[in-house]
């Protein structure tokens, strides 16, 4: 079984209709990154199973091609964060919550197989800091971006704010995760708008809260947020 993190590791970051994976140094540098998509709407348990079985043995097929240890979600607090993925109702939240634990079995099951080591990470705030600080840098979704952090995390570091945003902080000293929710709380506008207020290359740059292209509700929070 393969625990070396030497070489690096593969984040995975678990999604209901795809795997989305990185390729993280050793030094916690991102090298490349990917998905398996898949569907999982109205297909029975049985179908699930096997096309989850499916995407496992190509998700760890890279795990094996590049001899990397995989990094992932601890699934029962992935849990907490599928919202109404597939509705309210009762039913469709067992259904995700079936969904999830179907992808740790099947990522894990084939993982054993094949001597690929499995660490678990708490993911609370990767999706956060993915879309933060990596999203708009590599140029890649934010389910690959919390993936990235998702190795890193397995790795053993810790996420520091840009120094673009790292100002708009108001309450000093926070734990580092804590920053995080802050500042997403502040930047609550749509995804592809975000990314058109600021830098991340520009350490010294400002943030943009008249963009043109910003709806009248977040011209009016990000006025109120950043007051």
């Amino acid at each position: 079984m393969n625990f070396s993190t030497s070489d690096g590791v593969i984040g995975v970051d678990c999604n209901v209709d795809h795997f989305a994976w990185t390729d993280v140094s050793k030094d916690g540098n991102f090298l490349e990154s990917g998905t398996f998509s898949f569907t999982l709407n109205k297909k029975t348990n049985g179908q699930s199973t096997k096309i989850l079985e499916a995407e496992a043995i190509a998700l760890v097929d890279v795990a094996v091609q590049k001899n990397k240890p995989i990094v992932m979600e601890d699934i029962d607090t992935t849990l907490s964060k599928t919202g109404d993925t597939y509705g309210n109702k009762k039913a469709n939240r067992l259904k995700s919550i079936f969904a999830y634990r179907k992808m740790a079995q099947a990522i894990k099951s084939r993982a054993q197989k094949m001597g690929i080591a499995v660490i678990v990470v708490n993911p609370a705030y990767t999706s956060i800091t993915g879309k933060l600080k990596y999203m708009r840098k590599f140029g890649i979704s934010i389910h690959q971006a919390a993936s990235y952090t998702i190795g890193r995390k397995g790795l053993g570091y810790k996420e520091k704010v840009p120094q673009v945003l790292r100002h708009h902080i108001v309450c000093h000293p926070l734990p580092y995760w804590k920053q995080w929710w802050a500042l997403n709380k502040k930047f609550h506008v749509r995804t592809e708008m975000f990314y058109q207020l600021f830098d991340v290359n520009k350490p010294s740059g400002n943030i943009n809260l008249t963009h043109k292209e910003l709806t009248e509700k977040e011209s009016k929070h990000l006025k109120k947020a950043f007051a």
